[in-house]
């Protein structure tokens, strides 16, 4: 028999929509969960709109911007309730990006809330005694987590921007930790796909498995007590109940378990950074995105760059000539990011050069229109000579013309998979998006440089995009992703299905997707491809590899007489867009 508990405010009213998600819930050929309904069209709302990868997450955000809050109010309220319902990536054990528009003050900020790297940290820690990078030690090991960023960036956000305390957007993610909430199959199914590396240690055991030892079913109720508490003394304390007392000594004796890094001084120094996002223009309209230590934002822009001459509207959505110029200028992009891209509070970053128009040139013309290039034959460019002149995402935006766009994770699904004992909540596992080792892959196949090497206090290279498309002065377009370094790619398509095909928001986010990174060099798309287009581009030099969907981009598009149309990506079953 199922255990039943009084179910928290936020979620009665949505008690039915959720077991209506488990019965009706259907599985693609390629494993996709699509969320019953009809998801074909865009949710449309004039006060506000909010799209997020869980359905209570959504819901009580949207209930801040129906009680008066404004949109950063809504996306912290979201980013905390996901840590709860989405402990696969919600967190406020790792960090990420946050972009704010405001209409009003025609302005555009980035709020840098990335994980760093502890005192304690080195260039050669990963290496093994062979001297290679070692990916157990950099992936699923307690070194391998960087300082947690979250809590101190949405606290940062809320002093700036929001109108509702750290406590007020704390209330819905306690109460769903402390009461429960219904155990979806994508919760499920996470959690039995990653039970070896989730219960390595009794934490992770306590926090997925039921007191009997069995795996929380589809229907089943899911209680977080450990992070109920740790939530309450966030609200209560503030920034100081996470990076300070109980919650921060619990990191710390987790991290003595298995010759962890972070300290009690490494979690007391972390502060998150207001930063300029990176900007560019593409056929009329304003690009804003996360500058570094993102590489999201500034590839981005370059791609977009360098398909700007191209007639890409008339070729086609999805043709073999636009999906054939789309990996070419992908490929040089990614190139660049090997070599030239880091943290830029520690590095040169030619970020001026790299989204340069006439640099984008200079690649473009390095582009055979009917032939694939070889990535081995393509190296970093030099936009230095140019210089004269970035997983779980949300969108949300008020009526009050202010937009927000946040992408955070943990990394990896479920981070290192190591459960902070008696905090509940998992640890990121960040510290695999340095270079290892320059020239060796990391967990995502992206290789790096110098630029992202390990240093003491430097943040991990990231390929989160959160990213705000203006038009005429207005917010238009709002989008990001996960995905590891196909975040890039993702956002970077919805925002050329928007602008050069003319979708609407929610055919822009189901569209099959594309994505090249260089190395290795192969064309990797989603299912949906023609195998006409895929016949054709196989002619033109490409190796085409078919694999599981790409992103969960959560998006906003706002019309000129300030209608707002969510697209959630069935991509993910608990993905919902709501609006009033």
């Amino acid at each position: 028999m199922k255990k039943t508990v009084s179910q928290p405010s936020c979620f009665k009213s949505k008690t039915l929509f959720v077991l209506l998600i488990i019965l009706f819930s259907a599985v693609s050929a390629q494993g996709q969960a699509i969320l019953s309904g009809d998801r074909s069209v865009p949710v449309e709302a004039k006060n506000g709109m909010v799209v997020t990868s869980h359905t209570l997450a959504t819901e009580v955000a949207l209930e801040v911007l129906k009680k008066g809050g404004n949109a950063i109010d809504a996306a912290v309220t979201a980013g905390f309730a996901l840590a709860v319902t989405q402990p696969r990536s919600g967190n406020i054990g790792g960090g990420g990006f946050m972009l704010i528009s405001s209409q009003e003050k025609k302005d555009v900020t980035a709020i840098d809330y990335r994980e760093k790297a502890p005192a304690g940290a080195t260039k050669d820690m990963f290496l093994g005694a062979d001297g290679n990078a070692d990916p157990t030690l950099s992936r699923f090991s307690h070194i391998s987590s960087g300082v947690p960023g979250t809590v101190a960036g949405f606290a940062l956000a809320l002093e700036k921007y929001g109108t509702i305390s750290l406590a007020e957007s704390l209330a819905p993610a306690i109460e769903l930790a402390e009461k429960g909430f219904v155990v979806t199959p994508r919760f499920s199914k996470g959690v039995k796909s990653k039970q070896k590396r989730l219960f390595k240690f009794e934490a992770g055991k306590k926090k997925f498995l039921k007191p009997d030892g069995k795996f929380y079913e589809p229907g089943d109720i899911y209680i977080q007590a450990d992070l109920a508490e740790t939530l309450k003394r966030i609200a209560q304390n503030g920034t100081k109940g996470f990076y300070e007392g109980k919650t921060a000594e619990m990191i710390v004796a987790e991290m003595k378990k298995g010759s962890g890094l972070i300290t009690l001084d490494d979690l007391k120094a972390y502060q998150p950074k207001i930063r300029k996002p990176v900007q560019g223009t593409y056929r009329g309209h304003d690009i804003y995105s996360m500058s570094t230590p993102s590489s999201g934002g500034a590839h981005i822009i370059q791609i977009l760059n360098i398909l700007e001459k191209y007639p890409i509207g008339n070729l086609g959505h999805n043709s073999a000539k636009t999906i054939h110029l789309t990996a070419e200028a992908m490929k040089h992009a990614f190139a660049d990011r090997s070599k030239y891209l880091g943290d830029s509070d520690f590095v040169k970053v030619p970020l001026k050069g790299i989204t340069s128009k006439k640099y984008a040139a200079s690649q473009r013309a390095e582009i055979d229109p009917d032939f694939a290039s070889i990535s081995r034959n393509i190296l970093p460019g030099d936009p230095v000579s140019f210089e004269s002149n970035e997983t779980t995402h949300f969108s949300i935006v008020d009526k009050f013309g202010n937009a927000v766009a946040n992408t955070y994770t943990i990394n990896f699904s479920y981070g290192s998979g190591i459960v902070v004992e008696g905090a509940g909540f998992l640890l990121n596992n960040e510290m695999d998006d340095f270079s290892a080792k320059p020239g060796t892959p990391n967990g995502y196949g992206l290789i790096g440089g110098e630029a992202n090497k390990i240093e003491p206090h430097k943040r991990m290279l990231s390929s989160m995009s959160p990213t705000i498309v203006m038009k005429g002065g207005k917010n238009f377009l709002v989008a990001g992703s996960p995905g590891g370094s196909r975040i890039i790619t993702t956002t970077l398509q919805v925002i050329m299905n928007v602008i050069d095909h003319n979708l609407n928001v929610q055919a822009a986010v189901n569209a099959p997707r594309i994505h090249h990174q260089w190395l290795p060099d192969e064309l990797r798309i989603e299912e949906g491809i023609s195998l006409d287009t895929v016949r054709l581009l196989e002619g033109m030099g490409h190796t085409v590899t078919e694999k599981s969907s790409m992103g969960a981009i959560q998006s906003i598009m706002v019309t000129a007489d300030g209608t707002m149309f969510g697209g959630a990506d069935p991509r993910r079953s608990t993905s919902a867009a709501m609006g009033f």
